[in-house]
């Protein structure tokens, strides 16, 4: 994967964030609708977080192949 795409599916994943905050009732935020919304939410933080430590990860592999 190259970088392009994966800042493209980083800023997908914060949209996802944005929509599902929408989505979450904060008066009861663990029932109906609101659980699922946030359950999107944590699953967003994770693509986020694994997206953000492959790009770490090929940093790191790029400047080993450079020595």
């Amino acid at each position: 994967m190259n970088k392009t795409f994966t800042v493209i599916l980083i800023v997908l994943a914060i949209l996802l964030i944005a929509y599902n905050v929408t989505l979450v009732n904060f008066n009861n935020p663990l029932e109906g609708n609101s659980i699922i919304a946030l359950i999107g939410i944590l699953a967003s933080l994770c693509a986020i977080v694994l997206l953000l430590i492959f790009i770490t990860s090929r940093k790191i592999k790029n400047k080993i192949e450079e020595d």
